[in-house]
């Protein structure tokens, strides 16, 4: 996996494709730290929420904001919704029993669940990768510890 800017967006190439991760329009991200989740990746997160209790998109987009990811363009999140459930991936209902306005209600599709199945796999060889990457990166620092053990601090 490789990381570099082109002209319009922050990529990763991983396994030889090449994943947009963050556009270059608008806010300067040369200089941030944070370079975001790939694209692809809402697509997991929301199926993972989904997995746990069926929710209207609202409540959905506020649980993955919760769970990390800095800022979804709400637009896009429903356009991918709908598309999720054009390839079967997730299935919805009119909720018409709350005062307001009807909700669409979204549920994982048995099909899916395969896909975020898929994707868990994935993800799992990725983070060997990531955890090998950083084992070279930083030798001196131990994976998920953040601060030297005490007595550690004196050798």
């Amino acid at each position: 996996m490789w990381i570099y800017r082109c002209k319009l967006h922050l990529c990763v190439v991983m396994n030889g494709e090449v994943r947009a991760m963050e556009s270059g329009k608008g806010k300067n991200k040369k200089n941030s730290s944070n370079l975001g989740a790939p694209q692809n990746f809402l697509i997991p997160l929301m199926l993972l929420h989904l997995r746990n209790w069926n929710s209207h998109g609202y409540e959905l987009m506020e649980k993955i904001t919760q769970f990390g990811v800095d800022s979804i363009d709400q637009g896009n999140f429903y356009r991918l919704l709908r598309k999720l459930e054009k390839d079967a991936l997730v299935s919805s209902e009119w909720d018409t029993t709350t005062k307001g306005p009807a909700k669409r209600i979204y549920a994982i599709t048995v099909e899916g669940e395969r896909y975020l199945d898929m994707w868990a796999g994935s993800l799992s060889q990725y983070q060997t990768l990531l955890n090998n990457f950083f084992r070279v990166y930083n030798p001196f620092f131990p994976l998920n510890q953040s601060s030297p053990e005490k007595g550690e601090e004196d050798a």
